[in-house]
């Protein structure tokens, strides 16, 4: 009904930068607050950014300064970029979207499957 479709995940150094991308697609009318999650091992998922349709964005204390959450509504898309990275950074990345979607129009949560950001040298 709705998939999320992320990209842009990998291996960087300390200090280096990635762009995470991820793709709403499916039978949408509208989509809410879009967002960005992480999931380090042994660690609860934890919201990384979210941009609403209309207010403010909200970040994570450990990536403000650092991370820049977008989006373009024309093409249901979310980005992530993400600067200056640290070996703490590295998690599994998950896109969520609220969505209203479908026949008849149902509001629902979705989550991409994931991309792994890892942050060594």
């Amino acid at each position: 009904q709705v998939q999320l479709a992320e990209s842009g995940g990998g291996l960087v150094q300390p200090g280096g930068s990635l762009r995470l991308s991820c793709a709403a697609s499916g039978r949408i009318f509208s989509i809410n607050t879009m967002g960005w999650y992480r999931q380090a091992p042994g660690e609860q998922r934890e919201l990384v950014a979210a941009l609403p349709t209309a207010g403010s964005t909200n970040y994570a204390d450990s990536v403000k300064g650092r991370f820049t959450i977008s989006r373009d509504n024309a093409k249901k898309t979310v980005y992530l970029q993400m600067n200056s990275l640290k070996p703490e950074d590295t998690a599994v990345y998950y896109c969520n979207a609220d969505v209203v979607a479908g026949v008849p129009l149902r509001r629902g949560d979705y989550w991409g499957q994931g991309t792994q950001v890892t942050v060594s040298s």
